[in-house]
């Protein structure tokens, strides 16, 4: 996809979000954007100086009165002459400005399209363009703040280095290569491979900060699992604040999913309370257990609630309830010893590790231990000690890029250390660098744009 040229079409939109507001922006953008908001107000103001005029239509007649202002380019977002009608916000009052545009030449700009102009001008790169949409559709401060630092580019920055670094050590690699004579030896080549360890290092730690801002972005699926009346919906209420799911002695009593969105600073929590697992001849409750075992399934972690009180749940090995759901190696675990108000124990987390699930004793009821569970989730969510202020609104291609550059460099300090083979080297990273690439939109295919671009709103 080639930047726009200097004949492109002048698009517009209402820049500002549906409904009525004290102030609607009409935006245009392209080579006639001045001529037309001139068309409308008659004035054409210096460039950046918001000047009073008055908006009318094709007839004459005055629709509004407001503000107008140029900015020329290529020094405006998009790269192109931008122009800015502030009116009134009414919807009415801006459909009208907005049709007003399309009549002296202007076509209704597609959802994105003028931030998929700047990116094709270079004024800002992919992630800098996703970072916009991720900054709209914040649903946390956390996750703003992270869509903010994409969007001044500090994520563009640390992959750039990062491909700095990259075409460093290529260049040494291939002189090899292209010069023989000169007898470079890569056969145990410390150097080489020191390098090799220092840019995994650094791609592992951008991966970290990532799959932190990914979580802030998308939010954490937590799934409530266990058996019958182990205090799974009590435990969602004290983590709603609020009595969302009912509560009774009767087991069974939650037969479908039962969803809710809470935060726990600021990361987005996905609760699901799941029907109780175990062995039943009720058609209805078989059907709520199925559909558990599919929400575990797709959780990022689960938490397996059994009631301590009870010597037969507290003797059985908790993972057996999950025996016909077994966890994909991607979803985590903590095993939750519930109702420690009738047990005496102390609330407490007990850490886990590769071969063990953590465990933590706590009361669903009272809500003794429910600080633990929250710090303990802020960690599974890899929140809890975040590397400084610095995390990064990130989208699962970003992960899927860098997790491929990873494993390309790798794979490249295998050939090396075994084989010795500039060759195979060589061309690992030259595939790692591809993978950067895709990181920030330098090697994307028209369609990846189109997508990403298709899920703006219209004004950006």
């Amino acid at each position: 996809m080639e930047p726009r040229s200097g004949d492109a079409d002048t698009i517009a939109a209402i820049a500002t979000a549906p409904g009525t507001g004290a102030v609607g922006i009409v935006r245009l953008s392209g080579p006639r954007a001045f001529a037309i908001s001139s068309t409308l107000t008659r004035r054409r103001p210096e460039a950046r100086r918001a000047t009073f005029a008055t908006v009318s239509d094709r007839r004459g007649e005055t629709l509004d009165q407001g503000l107008v202002l140029h900015f020329p380019g290529p020094n405006s977002f998009t790269g192109e002459d931008v122009a800015e009608l502030h009116c009134h916000g009414g919807p009415v009052l801006l459909q009208s400005v907005l049709r007003e545009c399309l009549h002296a030449g202007a076509r209704l700009a597609e959802p994105g399209e003028f931030s998929q102009r700047a990116f094709l001008n270079d004024k800002i790169d992919l992630l800098q363009a996703e970072a916009i949409a991720d900054l709209i559709g914040s649903a946390s401060e956390a996750a703003a703040r992270s869509a903010a630092r994409s969007l001044s580019g500090a994520f563009s920055r640390a992959v750039e280095d990062l491909g700095t670094a990259l075409v460093r050590l290529r260049v040494f690699v291939e002189a090899r290569l292209d010069f023989p004579e000169e007898d470079i030896d890569f056969t145990g080549e410390k150097d080489v491979i020191a390098q090799l360890e220092g840019l995994a290092a650094q791609v592992a730690q951008l991966l970290r900060k990532a799959r932190r801002g990914h979580r802030l972005r998308e939010g954490f699926k937590l799934a409530i699992a266990g058996p019958p009346n182990a205090g799974k919906s009590s435990l969602l209420n004290q983590l709603a604040q609020r009595p969302a799911a009912i509560v009774t002695a009767v087991p069974g009593t939650t037969r479908d999913a039962l969803h809710e969105h809470i935060q726990i600073d600021g990361l987005a929590l996905h609760l699901v309370d799941t029907a109780g697992l175990r062995d039943t001849t009720d058609a209805i409750e078989r059907e709520g257990i199925r559909r558990a075992h599919g929400e575990i399934h797709s959780a990022d972690h689960v938490l397996l609630l059994i009631d301590a009180h009870n010597r037969e749940q507290a003797a059985a090995d908790p993972e057996t309830y999950l025996a016909p759901a077994a966890l994909p190696g991607a979803v985590g675990l903590t095993v939750i010893h519930n109702k420690c108000d009738l047990t005496g124990a102390v609330p407490s987390l007990r850490p886990g590790d590769d071969q063990t699930p953590a465990r933590i004793t706590l009361s669903a009821r009272t809500g003794a231990g429910l600080d633990i569970l929250r710090r303990h989730l802020l960690d599974c969510a890899g929140l809890s000690n975040p590397e400084g202020d610095s995390d990064f609104s990130a989208r699962a291609r970003h992960i899927a890029a860098l997790e491929a550059c990873a494993e390309h460099l790798q794979r490249g300090g295998e050939q090396l250390k075994v084989h010795g083979a500039a060759e195979l080297i060589a061309e690992d990273l030259r595939s790692a660098q591809d993978a950067l690439g895709h990181v920030t939109g330098r090697l994307s295919s028209d369609d990846l744009l189109g997508e990403i671009f298709s899920c703006f709103c219209l004004g950006k």
